[in-house]
């Protein structure tokens, strides 16, 4: 077809229809280097599908050559634009002679799966304007079908809202850009990542498998630092790799719809303890470096893959995609230009991976907690920069599009939040208040723990986008999961998403109340005159939950307030700030019940609604007297009247390990394991504190045996026992000893689901065999 370009046959005049991805690629490809193979859907080929699509609404057939005159800070209408935009796309049919040129170019990559990567074709996008990260890559399985979704997903990522944003604040009109599309074939890898060139050295990110892992954020990468000439390491620091990325294998049958073109593999043990480099393959990529410094100038960035086509041969390496700053040389040789993605004037600043994903935008930092009287004035979509995230002002995140905190681990509220609501935080970052200054560009990188100080200016994205999956990661919606005996859960705090609630979780594990409920919370006010007005909205908070899961159950757990400043209560005072330690949980209960009383309430009349399917866990017990405190209102309530309605405790403080039988013969219907709060009072560690991240392990033995007495405790009594974790599915050897021991459900966060499932499966099988082996021994 006149329109598909292949790489390796572009010539410079092409530039503009093939855009600056493909090109670099093609470049290369002509030097002589390793590139996977690919061809090129032309901008025009987009251009002429739009013009003679018989559009529904004429003014969607017009919007490419019309100015885009809508107010982009309306998320709710830039959102409802953008998705029927994209409904439209996905609905039309590919012209017969696209569609069969199509397939054709397609097989002649011979690969069962394609993945197509938008390309920008316009002059305004080369040389000044940083799109890293605004139009994702699709994949697809080789059929015709898939083929034509694909494209048309990839041409839909100009009119997310997030890129009709970007393009309205770099001033750019629709009819300016033109979008092409790279298709390539996605082979096996046995290692991928990406290799940024520096003047001196070269910085290596590696992961088993594909690429994918470290895009979705499911790992963190092995690093390594190379001097760029002699080759000599300098530094190395093994990640945290639990699962990898392969293509579906031709073998799976196209009719198969269920099936998506990438397996999610639970890694072995030994895979997981091990760099995914071997010595020789670091030595590959050194000289590669060094031949493409030499061309390329630095700073540059590279993806590249070991590509495992033949058993019998060993891995090949092969750049995918590329994104250097090139030498005049070259510039002239190869009529090449581009602009770092990411300047490498200033070193990033690091600290831990807290939500995934890349946002960049205006920065609004608060210097110390004291003040925060600036939060009044903290615009919509801006990187929020502070020494931590105090409880009372969680409720920031929805208007914030980027979180950074000089305080906190991977499992602070702040980091959880942030991942249920799909912004990208990166937290436990020295001096970043001192670094930054309000109204600056920053770019945050929740995938690696980065914070970016001078990013290009013009890359500003917006803080709400149409993406309805959020942190989901890309194949949940297609995962098959393999039949489990143990019960997984969820946590939430946010309404569930249809995708959620409608899919094969057995519930809700944990509500937390505390963030549901905090724009009630945050401008505290008198409740002995709105009691009425706080128990409707609760309800109201509590009950689509209760809705779209029945008849799964929901346990949700009342207010754990740990800042007086979360919400008024008679006789306290509102500054009065509690730390872990301090005055929270039912113990606060005991003081004033005033607040856990219209929970109550709430639940009572969502109970008489019909939504028999609520149960409530109690916070932070310290003791079995104010277990049963609490109790009491429960049966005074009326709550208990209704079966099947369960009372449970959260096990977080150690005290409870010496109270288990106490509180079973008190009537606690089950135990909810507190992962991190139970693991930082064990060890003294604060999961607040960056500096304590290598003491708060979970598989610490002292950690290990607490788990396994609560478990086997309830066990023996005969209720159940739920695990709540955050990145559980990271140490599929805790979940192996927790099925072992007999826990009854696993409750985690809707982003480590798949994994957390699969790691299940595997571990119940593991034991199943064991057993089996044991009974043949036995005969």
């Amino acid at each position: 077809m006149e329109n598909f370009y292949w790489l390796g046959q572009i010539q410079p005049p092409q530039r503009k229809s093939v855009g600056d991805k493909a090109f670099y690629l093609n470049q290369l490809l002509k030097l002589g280097y390793p590139v996977v193979p690919g061809f090129v859907v032309g901008a025009d080929v987009l251009r002429e599908f739009w013009q003679n699509h018989k559009w529904q609404e004429p003014l969607l057939g017009e919007l490419p050559y019309s100015s885009l005159r809508l107010n982009v800070e309306d998320t709710a209408q830039l959102s409802a634009l953008a998705k029927k935009i994209r409904q439209e796309i996905a609905k039309a049919d590919l012209p017969a002679p696209l569609l069969a040129a199509l397939i054709s170019a397609t097989q002649q990559l011979n690969a069962p799966v394609i993945i197509f990567r938008p390309s920008l074709a316009s002059p305004l996008a080369t040389g000044h304007l940083n799109i890293s990260g605004l139009l994702e890559s699709h994949v697809c399985r080789c059929t015709s079908t898939e083929i034509a979704g694909a494209l048309k997903q990839a041409w839909a990522e100009l009119f997310r809202a997030r890129s009709l944003y970007y393009w309205h604040k770099a001033g750019i009109e629709l009819q300016q850009i033109g979008l092409a599309i790279l298709a390539q074939p996605v082979w096996p890898a046995v290692a991928a990542g990406e290799m940024v060139l520096h003047p001196n050295a070269v910085e290596i990110q590696a992961t088993w498998g594909l690429g994918h892992a470290l895009r979705q954020g499911h790992a963190i990468p092995d690093y390594y630092q190379l001097d760029l000439v002699s080759a000599i390491p300098i530094h190395r620091r093994l990640g945290q790799k639990t699962i990898a990325y392969y293509p579906t294998e031709a073998s799976v049958s196209p009719t198969e719809t269920s099936s998506h073109p990438l397996n999610l593999t639970l890694l072995s043990e030994q895979q997981q303890t091990a760099y995914s480099l071997e010595p020789p393959q670091l030595e590959q990529l050194s000289q590669l470096a060094q031949k493409l410094d030499l061309q390329l100038g630095s700073p540059s960035i590279l993806e590249w893959a070991f590509i495992q086509q033949d058993s019998a041969l060993p891995p090949q390496i092969y750049l995918i995609q590329a994104q250097p700053t090139l030498s005049p040389k070259l510039k002239t040789e190869a009529s090449l230009s581009v602009t770092n993605p990411v300047s490498a004037n200033t070193e990033p600043l690091r600290g831990l991976r807290g939500s995934p994903g890349i946002f960049c935008g205006p920065a609004h930092v608060i210097a110390s907690l004291s003040e925060e009287q600036n939060l009044d004035n903290l615009p919509p979509g801006r990187i929020l920069i502070a020494p931590a995230i105090p409880p009372h002002w969680q409720h920031l995140l929805t208007r914030v599009a980027g979180v950074v905190t000089e305080q906190g681990g991977m499992t602070c509220h702040a980091a959880i939040l942030a991942r249920e609501l799909g912004i990208p935080a990166v937290v436990g970052v020295k001096d970043a208040t001192r670094s930054v200054e309000t109204g600056s560009t920053v770019l945050v990188d929740g995938n690696t723990g980065l914070l970016y100080l001078h990013p290009p200016e013009t890359d500003i994205l917006p803080s709400n986008s149409d993406n309805s999956t959020g942190m989901m990661p890309a194949p949940l919606s297609d995962f098959s999961p393999s039949p489990i005996g143990t019960q997984l859960f969820v946590n939430l705090s946010q309404p569930p998403r249809k995708h959620l609630s409608h899919w094969w979780v057995d519930g809700v594990g944990l509500l937390r109340s505390e963030l549901l409920l905090m724009e009630l919370l945050k401008n505290p006010a008198n409740l002995s005159n709105l009691g009425s007005q706080w128990i409707q909205e609760i309800a109201s908070a509590v009950e689509p939950f209760a809705a779209d899961f029945a008849p799964r159950p929901v346990f949700y757990r009342s207010l754990d307030l740990r800042n007086r400043a979360d919400a008024y209560s008679p006789g306290t005072q509102l500054n009065a700030v509690n730390s872990t330690l301090g005055v929270h949980g039912t113990f606060s209960y005991t003081l004033d019940p005033s607040l856990f009383d219209f929970e109550l309430q709430a639940l009572v009349q969502l109970q008489r609604a019909g939504h028999r399917n609520l149960n409530l866990i109690l916070p932070f017990v310290r003791s079995v007297e104010e277990f049963v405190f609490c109790r009491h209102r429960v049966e005074a309530a009326g709550l208990t009247a209704n079966a099947p309605f369960q009372l449970w405790v959260m096990v977080e403080v150690p005290s409870l390990l010496f109270l288990l039988p106490d509180l079973i013969a008190a009537g606690v219907d089950g135990f909810a394991i507190g992962s991190n709060d139970l693991t930082q009072l064990l060890l003294a560690a604060n999961r607040e504190d960056p500096q304590m991240a290598m003491a708060f392990d979970q598989r610490h033995p002292a950690v290990c045996r607490a788990f396994e007495q609560i478990i086997t405790t309830a066990k023996k009594a005969g209720i159940p026992c739920s695990f709540c974790g955050s990145d559980l599915h990271r140490y599929p050897e805790i979940i192996e000893k927790l099925i072992r021991w007999g826990v009854s459900a696993i409750s985690v966060e809707p982003d480590a689901l798949s994994p957390t499932q699969i790691a299940i499966a595997k571990a119940e099988q593991r034991l199943l065999l064991d057993f089996a082996r044991q009974q043949l021994r036995n005969t």
